[in-house]
């Protein structure tokens, strides 16, 4: 078990406890689990715009001869072809199609990658990029203790940023630039995982502080527009969002196809252009494409006010159905939402179904993600 003294700190760890952060072990980091109120701090990002320290999150740099053919090796998504500039989403996968990660995959140049994964998966990834090398020829520098990540994220926050910079408001989603700031140098990414719109910012660990006081300096110390959010609204404004979380909707024996991640699997991988070459669980998820899944995420919308928990069961009548991934009471709709898998013929849009709460049981229906949508300024 981890202890307070070994767990690392990313290097806005001092800001977390100027602001009084409520301090967890998260995947072998300490980490702000909320400021004050997680219910209060999923609602300011929804209304104005939340700074969330993501630093955990693992940057692994790509480069050399054969750092892209490696990356279309082992990412479900093509990275053949990608521009300078561009993200994409995608998944590496084992032999069986299960999801190893899910990942971004950043394109420097055409022999030059950045990829973002989750920190619980980080050394694991590690093994197994050692592990399926091969004999090609890249250097893989881990850059996570070196760097430091976070995103500004919700209806205000390019407003925010075009204070600042006239280019950045401009990006496309799943676009990057790279900009010097003095002495600070960034990466800024238009993406995020709170379904708002925002960015995604990489610098040095040795900025980071001083990026951080050049921003709200810049942005007035507009606190009442800005506040830290921790990991607590972090996780409800995902599920609110329908985005998957790795070890509840997404782990090695779940494949992307079931999750419902069809769009981040390009299935036909090498067929149009050998360069691309196959993926490793390519055959198996062109197997389950075929035969279609045998059960598929949903969203469920509870009724009464209790939540419902990952793996608590879902019911269609007497049968046991499914099983719950992800949970909790909605702050912006006020109502318990779930994401679950079910069987694939019950997984249709206003299916009646019910969660077995333990003590109780509470009607469920079937609806569409997102359960929330972006608001706008």
């Amino acid at each position: 078990m981890t202890t307070a003294t070994q767990l690392l700190r990313t290097p806005f760890h001092s800001f977390h406890l100027q602001h009084k952060a409520k301090m967890v072990d998260f995947a072998g980091w300490e980490m702000p689990l909320s400021y004050g109120s997680i219910i209060e701090e999923h609602r300011h990002c929804r209304a104005s715009a939340g700074f969330f320290d993501v630093s955990h999150m693992g940057r692994l740099r790509f480069t050399g001869r054969h750092a892209r053919r490696f990356l279309d090796t082992v990412c479900t998504r093509q990275v053949l072809g990608m521009e300078p500039g561009q993200c994409r989403y995608g998944i590496v996968c084992n032999e069986r199609g299960g999801c190893l990660d899910d990942i971004i995959v950043y394109c420097m140049d055409e022999s030059d990658f950045l990829v973002v994964c989750n920190a619980s998966n980080r050394a694991k990834l590690l093994a197994h990029f050692a592990a399926v090398k091969g004999d090609m020829v890249f250097k893989l520098d881990d850059q996570t203790e070196s760097t430091a990540m976070c995103a500004l994220q919700g209806p205000k926050a390019m407003d925010l940023i075009a204070g600042m910079s006239r280019e950045i408001p401009n990006l496309k989603r799943y676009r990057f630039t790279q900009k010097n700031l003095i002495v600070v140098k960034l990466i800024v990414s238009r993406t995020g995982y709170t379904g708002e719109d925002g960015v995604e910012v990489i610098l040095g660990a040795g900025t980071a502080q001083l990026a951080m006081g050049m921003f709200l300096k810049n942005a007035g110390q507009a606190d009442s527009v800005v506040k830290p959010i921790g990991l607590g609204a972090r996780d409800t404004l995902r599920m609110e969002a329908g985005m998957p979380l790795y070890g509840h909707e997404i782990d090695e024996d779940t494949d992307p196809i079931s999750a419902g991640l069809g769009f981040a699997v390009k299935l036909d991988k090498g067929q149009d252009d050998e360069r691309a070459g196959r993926f490793i669980g390519q055959d198996a998820l062109q197997r389950i494409a075929a035969a279609g899944p045998a059960r598929k995420l949903v969203g469920l919308v509870l009724e009464g006010r209790r939540s419902a928990r990952q793996g608590m069961q879902v019911k269609h009548g007497n049968d046991v159905v499914g099983r719950v991934t992800s949970g909790c009471l909605s702050p912006t709709l006020d109502k318990p939402i779930a994401m679950a898998f079910v069987d694939a013929p019950l997984a249709e849009l206003g299916t009646s179904l019910s969660v077995d709460l333990g003590r109780e049981s509470a009607n469920a229906s079937v609806t569409k993600m997102p359960f929330v949508s972006a608001t706008r300024s």
